[in-house]
């Protein structure tokens, strides 16, 4: 029965995906179709000639070819040479998602530590948390934009810079999910736990972290999708030509030259952080497999 329901919910899942990208191609289309630029497709496919030239009834500068190119000359870039005679553009932005994975995961685990650390000090001392919780929800209001370059300065451009403003982002989701799954078991069982005279580590390892597993992936899930952004934003003055963020940044300086590109490595951007969700996702699955399954008559 738990089979069944796993795999309806797997078919669920791959249905709302399949829709919501029929759902863009549609709409980005559809907009170049009404308010984009003239457009030709002149060639062949298994010896059938293909010619379709189409003229918009309407424009609008959003829906142009410099601004919004067409999905298959986004999809083409990848395939074509970034330099001539050199490796397609997908061979070199798959090379720099894994370098700028590295950095968001060792961001991601730094700050993912601390956020627990910090959520498990917080839930031992009132006066801690009162004192510095501000604090905590006040650093995410200062723009990561105007403190990368700082930190960039005090550590030396490097890997390190880009994991400080990678786990910067991270912490904050995780130490809010764990004040929350900390003190979300029910109050008779810290009553039981007491009963039996057990210490503040006993409760901890056999009642708090048990009971904040899924507030934590939750967290974890979200603080995924922000270590990749930390990544992004810290290799940008870091001035690293190995990842991602060197990539954005040099594309968008000749974007009129080859809008396609920067698009396929916002692409790119994208996929790498869907794919981290993902594992941490894949992880949850794996860890909680059995944590909520009925138990079988004997």
């Amino acid at each position: 029965m738990g089979g069944a329901s796993a795999a309806m919910r797997r078919r669920r899942v791959t249905l709302a995906w399949i829709v919501l990208a029929v759902g863009l191609v549609v709409v980005w289309e559809g907009a170049k179709w009404l308010f984009g630029d003239p457009w030709r497709i002149h060639t062949s496919v298994l010896g059938l000639p293909i010619d379709i030239e189409h003229v918009p009834p309407f424009s609008a500068h959003v829906a142009s070819d410099l601004a919004l190119p067409h999905l298959w000359t986004i999809a083409d870039a990848f395939v074509e040479p970034a330099q001539r005679n050199g490796p397609p553009l997908g061979l070199i932005l798959g090379g720099q998602a894994l370098f700028t994975f590295r950095e968001a995961l060792i961001g991601f685990a730094f700050g993912g530590a601390l956020g627990l650390l910090l959520g498990i000090g917080f839930v031992h001392s009132r006066l801690a948390e009162r004192a510095f919780v501000p604090y905590v929800v006040a650093s995410q209001t200062v723009p990561i934009l105007a403190i990368s370059p700082l930190i960039v300065v005090a550590t030396k451009a490097g890997w390190v810079s880009v994991a400080i403003i990678s786990a910067y982002l991270t912490f904050f989701p995780v130490t809010i999910a764990a004040l929350r799954g900390l003190r979300a078991a029910d109050a008779r069982a810290f009553e039981l736990m007491r009963s039996y005279a057990a210490d503040r580590r006993q409760v901890l390892w056999k009642l708090r972290l048990p009971t904040s597993v899924p507030y934590l992936f939750a967290s974890l899930r979200v603080a995924a999708a922000a270590s990749v952004i930390g990544a992004l934003i810290g290799e940008l003055p870091s001035g690293i030509p190995d990842g991602l963020g060197s990539a954005l940044l040099n594309y968008n300086q000749y974007y009129t030259q080859g809008p396609e590109r920067l698009w396929a490595t916002i692409v790119m951007c994208s996929i790498l952080g869907l794919a981290f969700v993902g594992l941490v996702r894949l992880a949850e699955s794996r860890l909680t497999r059995n944590r909520y399954r009925p138990a079988t008559a004997s």
